[in-house]
This record gives structure tokens, sequence and C-alpha cells, in this order.
């Protein structure tokens, strides 16, 4: 790996603080940046400035001859020359040669072996220092050494805009990833997560040349040892839904599925923290402690308490503890192989059943269809839920074509015979700014319901729209809220809704069909006549 020109052995000029402490990390920050402070439950406040959510358009990947074929060129990759990176490269290494202190973090992504990657990290902000201490996985948490060489690095300079006069550059952010360099290079945002989706980045290239299939998806155990894995973009409640008392947390949000079973590829969570209550998320809200890194959220100035209601900075906030800091988290974050499978959807539109059953062909169907909602305030200039389709759950961070990590997915469930379902965390009773959100409350029995093995003997029915087996009754669950179209006042307005939703998921698939196979294919919606029939004949025929 190329020299980064930064001395980082050298004490002075800039001073250079290693994997420094928390409480060094937080005495830096409250004195050397003029909007930090301690939250009254002692986690630490920071604001990340302009940027409060991530900035996919300015992504770039370096167009490089060992990588240049297996790359997923289009809008989610976009390549960058390496003159145009060595040129961004040199402004960060200027920018960070100047600062008067330098922060070094040197954390391993990757639970178990078979997916481990050496990740350093060098920033000029206290905070961003203590995100990566938290997000990352720290050698002696998993009882390993430290490492003097890693295998990729960071160079955060996200105080510094980028130079639009370079040739790729569009605008003062820049998030630019290259694969020979081994070095992804930020400027111009000061938001924690893009290092965080960084990484996630680049284990999405690594890991399925390696034959491990990387997921966007959270993990926990039961007590029995079974694992369950939770798909769906940030806010459809990935990391609400798997912190769960009764269930060891393997993880919130990343994770490795290799021959050795499931593995975390972090160190800790990054919450979102809009609304948090302590009897919704008991274990999120007692997670924010000391070391905790709060973000863009609003406090009382005299009481230091923390108003998660507000959301006057951004909706997008959040907040990154070490993942020891759940009460039952698994360290390391390591299981065997799923038993269950849950596509967790934001449905907008308030068609999707609430829980549903689905065949393989349907599972990859809507794995590689990747429907939700973007959440407001998870990327820039997202304000309120918006339909969006989204790869593998996860396009913005995919290296490879999605059918790469699809296959890798079939070719898992099948072998371990893991169920699959999807949950829809959206809206109930009629679309976003009429109905309302599905109950947190019901939403857990579901999963409960489906830990428990209660849903394998009760009768299923068959949705009208995709044809997915819906159970009819689940415990702690009003069999009302199991139907979608029963909460709606007007059924003709349902019917309108449904064909909608269903011409988006056969125009977002296109892109998709050539590669997927007939029965693929034929596991996405009905045709909008038998849609109109079904709804029109009444309740649909048992399944």
């Amino acid at each position: 790996m190329p020299a980064l020109d930064l001395a980082l052995d050298d004490p002075s000029d800039p001073q250079i603080y290693h994997d420094p402490a928390t409480a060094l990390l937080y005495e830096h920050a409250l004195t050397h940046d003029g909007t930090a402070a301690i939250a009254d439950s002692g986690a630490l406040i920071a604001l990340s400035g302009a940027k409060t959510g991530r900035s996919p358009e300015d992504k770039r990947i370096v167009e490089e001859p060992d990588s240049r074929d297996d790359i997923w060129w289009g809008a989610v990759n976009r390549p960058l020359t390496p003159a145009a990176f060595d040129a961004v490269r040199a402004q960060a290494l200027g920018y960070l040669g100047e600062r008067k202190r330098l922060y070094v973090i040197d954390g391993l992504a990757g639970a178990d072996a078979n997916c481990r990657v050496r990740i350093r990290v060098i920033c000029e902000q206290p905070y961003h220092a203590l995100f990566m201490r938290n997000m990352l996985i720290m050698p002696e948490d998993i009882g390993e050494p430290g490492f003097t060489e890693p295998d990729y690095t960071i160079l955060n300079a996200g105080r510094c805009p980028a130079d639009t006069a370079i040739d790729g550059v569009d605008t003062v952010t820049s998030i630019s990833l290259s694969l020979d360099r081994r070095e992804l290079v930020i400027l111009g945002t000061e938001y924690a997560g893009e290092m965080k989706k960084g990484v996630f980045t680049l284990m999405n290239y690594l890991m399925p040349a390696r034959g491990v299939l990387s997921m966007h998806c959270s993990a926990n155990a039961g007590a029995n040892g079974d694992v369950s894995l939770f798909f769906g973009l940030s806010g459809t409640g990935k990391t609400t839904l798997s912190a769960d008392p009764a269930r060891a947390l393997i993880g919130d949000d990343e994770h490795c599925w290799s021959d050795a079973g499931v593995a975390n590829i972090e160190g800790g969570c990054y919450a979102k923290v809009i609304d948090l209550s302590a009897e919704a998320e008991p274990q999120i809200h007692s997670a924010i402690r000391f070391g905790a890194v709060l973000e863009n959220v609003a406090f009382d100035p005299a009481t230091r308490a923390v108003d998660y209601a507000d959301g006057r900075i951004t909706q997008n906030t959040r907040c990154a503890y070490p993942i020891r800091y759940i009460n039952n988290a698994r360290m390391p974050g390591c299981g065997p192989a799923p038993s269950n499978l849950i596509l967790l959807t934001c449905d907008a539109f308030s068609v999707l059943p609430p829980v549903s059953r689905l065949t393989p062909a349907q599972a990859m169907y809507h794995f590689i269809s990747g429907y939700t909602a973007k959440v407001a305030g998870t990327e820039m200039g997202v304000t309120e839920p918006q339909a969006t389709f989204s790869a593998c759950f996860g396009a913005p961070f995919l290296m490879w074509h999605p059918a790469v990590y699809a296959e890798m997915l079939a070719e898992r469930i099948e072998r371990h015979g893991t169920r699959v379902w999807m949950v829809n965390t959206g809206w109930t009773g009629g679309p976003y700014g009429i109905g309302e959100r599905v109950r947190l409350t019901h939403t857990r029995a579901m999963l409960d319901a489906i830990h428990a093995g209660a849903l394998e003997g009760v009768g299923y029915r068959n949705d009208p729209v995709f044809g997915l087996a819906v159970p009819q009754q689940c415990p702690g669950v009003p069999d009302t809220v199991l139907d979608p179209m029963s909460g709606w006042a007007e059924p003709g307005n349902y019917a309108a809704a449904a064909i909608d939703l269903a011409e988006r998921f056969r125009a977002n698939f296109a892109a998709y069909a050539d590669g997927a196979g007939d029965a693929i294919v034929a596991a996405g919606p009905q045709p909008a006549a038998a849609i109109r029939a079904a709804i029109g004949e009444g309740a649909p025929a048992t399944a």
C-alpha cells in the first residue's frame, strides 16, 4: 500500500492520537469542538454540520484494471479516474497534514476470521474517532492483537470541501473508494455514517470474491441457538426489531454468511433515535450512556436531557454505541446458518400484508426488488417517506451486480432450509398521510410467533396482489390487522393502490428479469385484471 505522507509515528505537528481512550476523546471534543456536549445519560452529543444524512450521489469508485470488470457500474457505482482520485487524495492529505491534532483508530471489520479486514481511520474530529471506535471491532474485544499495517485506510477530511474543478467531482462533497490504493477518501461531509457505509461498500466487494455473502441485515439468536436475519433499509426496523430482550443480538446492520455461519461485520450499533422511548425500545435506550455518540439530537441546555421527539435538526437522529452495551449481545458476533430470514419493508402504500410467508421464488423476487420507503432524513433531501426499490435491500452499497448476491443467498436458503418471511413495518388502513404506521407491539408479536413456530399450524390465505401466504391468525395481533384490505374505508381505493404498486414492481424488475429465470419472474405481482377480480370477489382464496 502506498505511504500516506503523514508521519503517524511523529508525536508532534500534528499531534497524533493513536487509538485514544474514550475519556480522552470526550475531553478533546468538549475542548476543541464548540458544538459538543455531554447528555444527562453520559453520552457524547455531536453535530455533523450541514450534512445530516448520507450523500449517495457523491460516491465514486475508482475505475481500475484489476476490478473494472467486477463492478456493477451505473447509478450506484459511478467511475472516477485514478488521476482524479490522486487529486482528491492529495487534497485530503494536505488538509489533514495541517491540522493541530489527528486521531487514528485501528479496528477490524468481520467478527469471524473468514470475513475479517483490518481498517485504519485517520480523522481530525474526536467524535468521528469515537464513532469508529464504536462501530469497528476493537481487536482487544475479541482477544486479537493489534496491527501495524492495515488492509484498508479511511482518510476523513470531512470539513474540507472537495475541489469541483477535479474531473468527476460534481459537488463539494466527495466519497471516493480506490480498491488498488486500498483507501477511502471523504471530503465535504461530516456525517459519520459515510465512514460506516464506506466500510460496508468495501466488504460488499471483498466478501463475494472470497465466496462469502455480505448482507445488509441485522441478526439475533434464540435461546436454542436459532438465528434470524432481518433485511431492510435504514428506518425499516432492523436495529429496533433485532434488539429483542428474549434473543441474543449478533448485530444490527451488516453481516457475512460463510460456510462457518453468520458473522457480524461491525462492533457496534447505529440506531435511529427519533421518538425513542425507554418503554418501546428499552435496550437501545439503556445503551445511550458514557461512550455512546448521539448525533444531531436536540437537548435542554440546562439539564442536558435529550428530546428524542425533536426532529428540528433532522429526522435522522442517531446514536452509535458498542454492541456490548446491549445486555444480551453475543460476543463475538457469530452464529450458525439462520433458521428464519425476514424481509422488512416499509410500505407507504398500505398494500403489503403486515406478515406473510414466501416461497423460495418469491423470496428471490422480493430480495432482488428490495421494496421499501426511504425514511425521512436518512438521505439528504428526503423529508417524508418515498417509495423506492433498492436491490438486495442495500443497492447503494453493492459493488457486484445484484444477481451475484441473490444467487448466493438462494443457494444458502436451499442448502440450510431457511424459512423466509416478509414483515411490513409501514402503513395500515390507508397510505402515508391517511393510515397509520403498523404498531411496534403488533410487529413484535408477529416476530415472536415466527420464532416460536406459532405460525406453522394456522390457516393461510393468498394475498390477491402478490400471491403471498398470509396467516389468518397470529397471537397478540387482531385478525383484522393481518388483512391490509380490511383497514381501508373504500375497497376500490385499495384496489387502485394495489394495482399502482404492482406496476411499480413490474417496472423496476424489468432491469433484472433476463437474469432472474422464469420461476422468479412469475413470483411477482398479479396482473391488474386478476387483482380487480380477486378484490371484487371478496375474501381471497385460502392458501
